[in-house]
């Protein structure tokens, strides 16, 4: 197996130590479902896991997929723009149930930074994979759904390398 075998197994044994869990003790929580031997040789990276696989382990350590997976393997699209700039009037004109988090977000860095032009508000983007954990959607996903309240301009939609 390749390294990206041995780099998941590792994702997976870490979530696995995290929860206080031996081989047996995966086998013995999941009645069975996940047998040692199994478990231990998608960890050592010996044995392909499927993807099927990968969503069923990930929901019985009660874990996004995402959270088992290598880390610089992102899937196409997911990442966001590198420069993320807010349109700070047209967050103002939005309902607050849709836009609440975000404008409390903005409001809170705007004062950090003592700047308050009030037009727009450069974000980072670790600002906007925050954002996202507490809209509950991918960085790519609160991209888009920003375009769409008119927030974000087009251009800040992801490239996609075909």
């Amino acid at each position: 197996m390749g390294d990206y075998a041995k780099a998941l197994g590792a994702k997976l044994r870490g979530i696995r130590q995290q929860q206080g869990l031996s081989l047996h003790g995966v086998e013995q929580k999941s009645g069975g479902r996940w047998k040692a031997v199994v478990v231990g040789s998608y960890e050592r990276g010996d044995r392909a896991v499927t993807v099927q696989k990968l969503a069923e382990l990930a929901d019985f350590y009660g874990v996004p997929v995402v959270e088992l997976l290598p880390e610089g393997r992102v899937p196409s699209g997911a990442e966001p723009a590198t420069k993320i700039v807010i349109n700070l009037e047209r967050l103002q004109q939005l309902p607050a149930e849709k836009v609440g988090p975000l404008a409390r977000y903005a409001a809170t860095i705007q004062s950090q930074r003592g700047d308050y032009n009030g037009k727009v508000l450069s974000i980072r983007t670790e600002d906007l994979r925050s954002l996202a954990i507490i809209y509950d959607m991918t960085p790519g996903e609160l991209t888009e759904r920003m375009i769409d309240w008119g927030v974000l301009p087009p251009e800040a939609r992801p490239s996609k390398e075909d």
